[in-house]
């Protein structure tokens, strides 16, 4: 399914010229991509996809300010995250995603490059992807996709990060 992911992100990085997911089908299966992988891909951007909208019907219109503490409810009911919330991960959480994906959420999260609203849909589509516990690789792949469903690219030092393969990285 991942590799499926990839292809997508790489040959539709403008989330909006992506197919349907019907036509999206077929230039898979034309890729050569089996259809195993294909359903199950398709299955899971569809939920991205869902999610994504939903998040992005329910934002409010204008940021709230990183420094101000919110608890007014966003125009769908959404509650804006206060700087001093905590979240709290489940056991299922904690046993499909594993100490070393939480870890990098958490990173990113702390960086300020995944916003809470990103976050709950990577924990989501996480959740939704195969392998337990998932890979670092595998949730990059998924925090890619979230980004690129909302139509955004991450700066550069974050998609180095998310696109480096850190097996080879040499410490200074």
């Amino acid at each position: 399914m991942f590799e499926v992911l990839v292809y997508v992100y790489e040959n539709y990085w403008q989330g909006d010229a992506c197919p349907e997911l019907h036509q999206l089908s077929r230039k898979l299966t034309a890729v050569g991509f089996e259809a195993e992988e294909i359903q199950a891909a398709l299955v899971w951007l569809n939920g991205l996809n869902i999610a994504a909208q939903n998040t992005q019907a329910g934002l409010p219109a204008s940021t709230v300010v990183a420094s101000e503490i919110s608890t007014a409810p966003a125009p769908s009911g959404f509650v804006t995250q206060s700087t001093g919330s905590l979240r709290v991960y489940s056991v299922a959480e904690q046993d499909h995603l594993g100490a070393q994906a939480l870890g990098f959420v958490s990173f990113l999260e702390s960086s300020g490059v995944l916003p809470s609203h990103m976050r709950e849909i990577v924990i989501d589509r996480a959740m939704a992807a195969p392998g337990e516990p998932l890979t670092l690789d595998d949730l990059k792949i998924i925090v890619l996709m979230v980004y690129w469903s909302f139509g955004e690219e991450p700066d550069a030092l974050v998609l180095d990060e998310l696109c480096d393969d850190t097996e080879f990285r040499v410490a200074h």
